[in-house]
């Protein structure tokens, strides 16, 4: 099957558009529709040539606790050689539309849509487009809970493509994760997969546990479930739910649904707070 990614592209909404919209902010979750992207809501950043971004997660009290989330929109011979200004940060890239290079460990990557890096703290990468078209990608970054007596995780780079989607139990292949890190390798502390549900299917129980979600719509629409709140999301639209907020899903199709799943993992929970550990 053909594998889609929405793209924001920006631009401003007219006059004569209502304004009515299906952004929210709660307590327990927040929704970020796809129409709130535009030129006016756009960031930059230092050492960064001819981008631009969407900054729709970032560590807050009550928020986003443990990480960021970006959207990137780098132009034709924009980039950066001094991508990642904070030593402790590790991060994952996702790229969603065009193509680009990425330089890390000695190593060159060309990476286009579907393409994963993960990116360990101090790696030192530089990403450059030369392409003739812009390159959007997702850049999720997360300050690294070293443990003593385990190393950082090796970068890597891969692409969607060519890793196979793992089918929830008892779903006839209807409920899939792809997931890019091996689960039990406790030097990862964040997972950042790609869950797939084909129309129809659902998440039948309402999950409520201790990580935090970034969920960002690649592909579909379904109806999700979040805290007492059923709330119709498609392709562009990024929901953030805070660690126990009960969630639940269901696919209306007519195609599948897909998300970029960001969530924090194997570490312990920290009993002061404003600690890492």
């Amino acid at each position: 099957m053909t594998t889609s990614y929405f793209a924001p592209k920006g631009g401003h909404p007219e006059q004569d558009q209502l304004l009515t919209d299906r952004a929210m902010f709660t307590e327990a979750y927040a929704v970020i529709p796809k129409g709130t992207m535009r030129d006016i809501t756009t960031s930059f950043l230092p050492f960064w040539d001819n981008t631009r971004l969407w900054v729709i997660a970032r560590p807050l009290t009550g928020f986003a606790e443990t990480f960021s989330h970006y959207i990137m929109e780098v132009g034709p011979g924009g980039g950066s050689d001094r991508a990642e200004t904070d030593p402790e940060a590790e991060g994952v890239l996702f790229v969603v539309e065009g193509s680009m290079t990425l330089s890390v460990g000695g190593q060159t990557h060309e990476m286009k849509a579907g393409g994963y890096a993960f990116l360990p703290p101090q790696s030192g990468w530089t990403l450059r487009n030369t392409g003739t078209e812009p390159v959007r990608f997702h850049w999720l970054r997360k300050a690294y809970q070293a443990v003593d007596g385990l190393d950082y995780p090796e970068a890597f780079v891969t692409n969607e493509a060519d890793v196979t989607p793992n089918a929830m139990p008892g779903t006839d292949g209807k409920w899939a994760t792809t997931r890019f890190v091996d689960p039990t390798d406790l030097r990862h502390d964040m997972h950042v997969n790609i869950v797939t549900f084909e129309p129809g299917a659902v998440i039948p129980f309402a999950e409520t546990h201790v990580m935090e979600h970034g969920l960002y719509v690649l592909e579909g629409k379904a109806v999700y479930r979040l805290n007492q709140d059923w709330v119709e999301v498609e392709a562009g639209d990024y929901m953030w739910l805070r660690a126990f907020c009960p969630q639940a899903c269901y696919s209306g199709g007519p195609g599948r649904f897909r998300y970029l799943l960001y969530k924090d993992v194997n570490r312990h929970m920290p009993l002061r707070l404003g600690t890492a550990r």
